[in-house]
């Protein structure tokens, strides 16, 4: 009796111990399963960064390419391929016709797609070479304060000169040093807009504009640089130092691309000469961009489009009709994941150079 009870508890015991073999090995294959997806996840986006970093560079000589076939007319404008316009007459006998920049294959069999948008950078002021009349022409037009134009002026010329003198309101590396954490004045061309806020009288409302009631507004009337604001309390400013300024350009302002706000800044120009200019360019239809559109040729057509001789000849050491240097952004698709791609190329006739090239 006691040796069948022994052999009952015995068995009892094996199966448990059966039981809990069986649930501890099926928690190790899961582990295990669920150890291999994730691995096989990581190596699939790891082959899918190497293909998208190759997707975001083909889409910037895709860029590339369509920019070189762009030089058959003496100057670039809105209703252009590039700027994702219809075409005008010479394009439409090009490589370019019927071409599409978004979702356009890569590879055969195409790996995934990229979406390319190609905007000028002529369209902005070029920070590192703007003069100091335009500069205050900028600060004046915003709507800063009086007393902090020549702080401004002064200290974005000294942030950018290859010398350790100050200007009478400036800031060289012996007032940053005093900041927390300290750091030096870089004396050299800004290399990303963002570079400003490191300046002295820079704030972030003037950096990315505090309004967003007026950023759509046709243009930013003067307010001869009083602020507009309670006393102590910031501008509601109509735009910012970011859609104005760039750091790559060829220091001249395209007026075939360029917006109302950043030709409102050219020293003498005025609001209707900025509406006639607007108006001339877009044509019949009065919108940029499309099949009617009417852009200036060269810089001495703009005495044409009804602004004083005066003004034409003022602003025509400011302004261009061709841009030469182009920021890409490209957005690489495979399958459902996406990533962004930013690009800056010089053009020179039909060759390009890329010169930055970075994702987001």
């Amino acid at each position: 009796m006691k040796i069948s009870l022994q052999r009952k508890k015995v068995r009892a015991f094996a199966v448990v111990a059966a039981l809990v073999a069986v649930v501890v090995l099926t928690l190790l294959a899961g582990a295990f399963a669920y150890s291999m997806k994730v691995e096989t996840r990581l190596a699939a986006n790891a082959n899918n960064d190497e293909q998208m970093l190759w997707l975001g560079r083909s889409g910037v000589e895709l860029a590339s390419w369509v920019l070189s076939q762009e030089t058959k007319q003496p100057y670039d404008s809105l209703n252009e391929i590039w700027a994702g316009g219809p075409g005008t007459g010479p394009e439409t006998n090009s490589p370019l016709m019927g071409i599409s920049l978004t979702d356009y294959p890569v590879g055969s069999p195409p790996v995934g797609t990229v979406t390319v948008k190609i905007v000028d950078l002529e369209r902005k002021i070029n920070i590192n070479n703007a003069p100091p009349q335009l500069l205050q022409q900028v600060f004046t037009t915003m709507g800063i304060d009086a007393n902090a134009i020549s702080v401004l002026s002064d200290s974005i010329q000294d942030w950018i000169d290859t010398d350790d003198a100050t200007r009478p309101a400036g800031a060289e590396s012996d007032y940053y040093q005093g900041k927390n954490p300290p750091y030096f004045a870089k004396n050299a061309p800004m290399d990303d807009i963002s570079e400003l806020l490191l300046i002295k009288g820079v704030t972030p409302a003037m950096y990315s504009g505090t309004s967003t009631k007026n950023q759509d507004a046709p243009i930013a009337h003067h307010k001869l640089g009083f602020n507009n604001s309670a006393s102590g309390q910031e501008p509601d400013y109509p735009f910012g130092f970011t859609s104005i300024f760039t750091t790559f350009s060829s220091g001249k302002i395209n007026v075939n691309t360029a917006d109302a706000n950043v030709l409102s800044l050219i020293p003498g120009m005025d609001t209707a000469s900025v509406q006639s200019l607007l108006k001339f360019r877009a044509g019949p239809d009065g919108v940029d961009g499309t099949d009617d559109d009417t852009p200036f040729q060269n810089p001495g057509q703009v005495a044409s489009a009804g602004i004083s001789p005066q003004a034409a000849q003022q602003i025509a050491n400011y302004v261009t009709t061709r841009s030469t240097t182009f920021e890409v952004h490209v957005t690489a698709k495979i399958g459902d994941q996406t990533r962004e791609f930013v690009a800056v190329v010089f053009r020179n006739a039909q060759n390009t150079q890329i010169v930055r090239f970075y994702w987001e």
